[in-house]
Order: C-alpha cells, then sequence, then structure tokens
C-alpha cells in the first residue's frame, strides 16, 4: 500500500455530499487537495434559485455553508469553475498539477435524471468529457463514481464487477456510458483509471434528498414516512465514512489502476429494516405505502470482496451503526434548524 503524504488530489465536485467529506479525510491523512465545483447542482446556486422548490431550504443551505466552514478551517482550496466549460475546467486543472483526478461532478438522483435528461447529460457525460480531456497527459491517475444503477435488475439478489450490466433509465445508462468513456480514453490516451460504482450513500450534510435522509428529517418533523412498494425492495445501505475510506484506498493502492470496484457496505437491507431503525427513534412515527416507480431495478448486495482482495477495503459501519450516527448528527442540530425543517412543505 502507498502513501498519501504529498501526493496532489483534485476533486471535480468536490463540494458535494461526497466530496467535501472526501476532501476532508483525504487531507488529514495526507494528500495535498483542491476542490474545482460550479456549485450549482444539489449545492449553494440551485439552493437559493427561487426557479427550484427546494424542500427544507434554508436548513440545507446551512449545510452547504457547514462544508464550506470544514473545508476553509482544513485549508482546502476550491475553485468555482463549472465543469460543463472545457477551457476553464482545463485551466483550474493544469493551475492545480494534480496527480489525481476525482470526477464527482454529476447529477446526483436517478429519479431527477429521468425527468431531465439534457440536464443530466449536461452535468454528467459533458464534464466526464471535459475531465478526460483535461486529464490526459497530464495526470497520473483518473477516478470516475459511476453507480449501483448500472446493474439494473439484480437478477440473483447479489453482483460482482463481472456481473453483465443492463441499465434501467437515463441515470444508470448515462452511468454506464460513462464508464466505456473512461475505459475508451484509457484505449486512446494509456490514462490510468477506477472505476467506483457506489450504492445507496448516506450521511452528514447531505441536501440531494436520499431515502434515509427524507425518513429522518420527515421523522424529526413529525410528519409520515413514505415507503416504495412494499417495504421488500432491498439497498446496500453505506455510510459516507466506509466509502471515503475506500477512496483512501484505492488512491494509495497500485492494485486499483485500471479496475473497477464496487464501494458499497457488503449486505444489502430493506427499506422496511431501515424504517425500522426510524421507528426506534422516533416511535409516533407514521409509515405510509405508495406504488413503486416502475424505473427503480429491484438491487440487493453488492459484493466488496474484489475491494477487500485487493485495495485493502474494509467496511465498518452496518446500517445499525451508521444510520445511527447519521441520526444522531440530525438530533444535536440546534432547534433553531429543526424549527425550520418543521416549517417547510
Amino acid at each position: 500500500m502507498g502513501s498519501l503524504n504529498g501526493k496532489k488530489v483534485c476533486l471535480i465536485g468536490g463540494a458535494g455530499f461526497i466530496g467535501h467529506n472526501m476532501a476532508l479525510h483525504l487531507k488529514e491523512h495526507g494528500a495535498e487537495v483542491a476542490i474545482i465545483d460550479g456549485l450549482n447542482v444539489n449545492n449553494l446556486l440551485q439552493l437559493h434559485s427561487d426557479a427550484q422548490n427546494v424542500v427544507n431550504r434554508e436548513m440545507y443551505i446551512d449545510f452547504v455553508n457547514q462544508r464550506f466552514k470544514l473545508l476553509r478551517q482544513a485549508g482546502i482550496p476550491l475553485i468555482v469553475e463549472d465543469a460543463r466549460n472545457y477551457h476553464k475546467l482545463s485551466m483550474a486543472i493544469e493551475s492545480q498539477k494534480p496527480d489525481v483526478v476525482v470526477l464527482l461532478s454529476a447529477v446526483a438522483h436517478a429519479n431527477k435524471s429521468n425527468k431531465d435528461p439534457y440536464e443530466t447529460f449536461d452535468h454528467s457525460l459533458r464534464t466526464l468529457e471535459n475531465a478526460l480531456d483535461a486529464s490526459k497527459n497530464q495526470v497520473q491517475h483518473f477516478v470516475y463514481f459511476s453507480s449501483s444503477m448500472i446493474y439494473g435488475h439484480f437478477e440473483s439478489g447479489m453482483v460482482t464487477e463481472e456481473t453483465p450490466c443492463e441499465p434501467l433509465g437515463i441515470y444508470g445508462s448515462l452511468k454506464f456510458s460513462g464508464e466505456k468513456m473512461v475505459k475508451a480514453y484509457h484505449q486512446a490516451f494509456d490514462l490510468p483509471y477506477t472505476i467506483i460504482r457506489p450504492s445507496a450513500l448516506y450521511g452528514e450534510r447531505c441536501v440531494s434528498r436520499r431515502v434515509g435522509q427524507i425518513f429522518i428529517e420527515n421523522a424529526i418533523a413529525g410528519k409520515p414516512i413514505t415507503v416504495q412498494g412494499d417495504g421488500d425492495d432491498r439497498l446496500d445501505f453505506t455510510y459516507i465514512q466506509d466509502l471515503i475510506a475506500g477512496i483512501r484506498n484505492v488512491i494509495e493502492s497500485p492494485n486499483s489502476i485500471n479496475e473497477t470496484f464496487n464501494l458499497t457496505y457488503g449486505e444489502c437491507r430493506s427499506i422496511a429494516q431501515l424504517a425500522d431503525i426510524i421507528k426506534e427513534h422516533f416511535p409516533e412515527i407514521t409509515v405510509n405505502y405508495v406504488p413503486k416507480d416502475k424505473l427503480t431495478p429491484d438491487r440487493g448486495t453488492l459484493s466488496v470482496e474484489k475491494a477487500k482482495k485487493l485495495i485493502g477495503y474494509n467496511p465498518q459501519y452496518p446500517l445499525e451503526r451508521g444510520f445511527v450516527e447519521y441520526i444522531n448528527w440530525y438530533k444535536s442540530l440546534d432547534q433553531a434548524a429543526a424549527g425550520q425543517m418543521a416549517g417547510m412543505a
């Protein structure tokens, strides 16, 4: 295993939920980290826009401002540039001269992608194309964030990195095509890469309305939680701290080069089990059931045996630990923030 000490890492889209947590973790472990972000996808500009119907707007703005404060305190520079602008992105990358580029810039929600394909393409494949082209012949390692959605239906309840991919809908298809582009740049320009497939992430200062986040926020506000289907759908819920520790393994280990890894907890759990944890902490909560979206695949466990074997990945947060940490973080917020949330639609 290598070391992060002195390694220069540039996170494109690094002011987001995954990125700011990753930046803080990598910096703490010795890397020189810089962030390039346009602040417009699930971030400050979108949250302030009156053209957007933002649930819990004031609280989410507080979360994003917390991110910025933590990054400043850690001495991590933030370069505000839109990754869709090829020339400005290229200049920003050139100014940092990174060893590693991690591309996080993308629309992060499948439901939004299926409703607005153009914006998803613009903020996902366009930014990927620009980042790849700006990185070729310059960086030692390009890390691309794909998704568990590229697998489509999990036919056997578990997938490995070798499972054939049959994505459903816009989001999964764009992520899969992104993987193909990353491999094509390796073929054409010998750009070393690693592809990451996460699943059902949750954790502090997220504003992208993931299922666990919605459950907690509704519970705190005294509102019902809504489950799609009968609650038996299973996801490989992954706490953000496990994922970012895995990314450190990816950057440190030469065994990650030109490989694809599932980086999840490695054990699926049902939505009903997630709701049960919520009910343990909020006994008065009401659970409503609605039909499942037709573009939501039947998923399950993503095997992490390859990551464990090749790069020493060692997830530590089962749902009973990680999700309780997340609930307790919300409970630790001051009463003003809780009051803001309760007053929002």
